[in-house]
């Protein structure tokens, strides 16, 4: 059952009661008879579960001394070595 804070106008009590949500709301202070009001505050919220935290969906820091994004080293690539190639020529070698 939700509780509902209310303040009097004319003397300032103010109380606290449980009441249900179909309970009809009060209008007559309990103390001088005068006319009452609901006193809304923030409610506290807690979200829970993934994307809810501060570090869930924020990039990593940055090193202290970087001035700029992190270098990312990459793995150097070995290039084959190249096979030698013979270009038969177009005549047959002279035979002595």
């Amino acid at each position: 059952m939700p509780t509902y804070s209310y303040r009097c106008t004319e003397c300032d009590n103010a109380f606290d009661i449980k009441q249900s949500f179909s309970d009809a709301t009060l209008t007559e202070c309990p103390v001088c008879g005068g006319v009452l009001r609901k006193v809304f505050s923030p409610v506290g919220v807690t979200f829970n579960g993934g994307g809810f935290y501060r570090t869930d969906s924020r990039p990593a820091p940055k090193s202290e001394g970087s001035s700029s994004a992190p270098a990312k080293s990459e793995p150097k690539k070995s290039e084959p070595a190249k096979k030698a190639e013979s270009k038969p020529s177009g005549s047959k070698p002279a035979a002595s």
